[in-house]
């Protein structure tokens, strides 16, 4: 049979999403949190509207509820325009010389995927940072990773609420769930904003703060912690 002179081969699946879908078809929610292997981690980007991109990734590996130091990831990312003076450039001092002579995401997503592995991934309101790493990787690949995803901002709302029960501050609007004004709050140590790897840093300590918190109070498994963490969903 004559195949339409259009219609072109469908493309093998690059390895790196290959291996990371296979590991995420079926994952047991049941154990408690410290028996998952977490990388967290954070972008920088040119901007947030729709045409705006990645240029900077970072992350670390958090394992036993403990952060490993030597087992962390970064670089720069060459967007595909590189400006002269940008906003982003002054926000996350990213001159573009470094942008002109940084990989691309093409280059940098496989090994990003390899450096996650199996382990769950979380963020600071996560579905950004993930949505323009899998906007880019269905453009470049025709894929997208499958981690499930922690977010440290849903868990911090979840915390507030658990403390706020019963107490009038429970309706406080002004309350900041900024990840500098949380790790303020909460005592955590203080890292430069606005870069990739420090900012995963700052997000894995305060992971591990409020999911010893949450354990206290009895949220101890995967599946209890997606649970509590249900009636924030609207926020997203």
């Amino acid at each position: 049979m004559q195949l339409w002179p259009f219609a072109r081969k469908k493309e093998k699946e690059h390895p790196a999403f290959a291996q990371n879908h296979s590991w995420f078809t079926n994952i047991d929610q049941n154990q408690p949190i410290e028996c998952y292997n977490f990388v967290v981690f954070d972008t920088e980007l040119t901007g947030l509207s729709g045409r705006d991109e990645i240029v900077s990734i970072g992350a670390v590996h958090v394992r036993d509820l403990k952060i490993i130091a030597g087992e962390t990831f970064h670089s720069f990312v060459r967007p595909h325009k590189i400006t002269n003076a940008t906003d982003s450039t002054l926000l996350h001092r990213i001159t573009p010389e470094q942008l002109a002579h940084a990989p691309t995401l093409k280059e940098i997503l496989p090994k990003f995927i390899e450096f996650c592995g199996p382990s769950l991934l979380v963020g600071h309101y996560v579905s950004l940072d993930l949505g323009y790493i899998n906007k880019a990787a269905k453009k470049i690949f025709r894929s997208t990773i499958k981690n499930p995803c922690l977010d440290t901002m849903r868990l911090a709302q979840v915390y507030t609420d658990i403390c706020w029960e019963n107490h009038h501050d429970q309706f406080n609007l002004q309350v900041s769930f900024n990840l500098a004004d949380l790790s303020r709050d909460y005592g955590l140590p203080a890292f430069s904003q606005h870069d990739a790897l420090q900012d995963s840093l700052q997000t894995a300590y305060l992971f591990i703060y409020l999911i010893k918190k949450l354990k206290v109070q009895g949220i101890v498994t995967l599946k209890e912690l997606y649970t509590a963490g249900q009636k924030w969903k609207r926020i997203f």
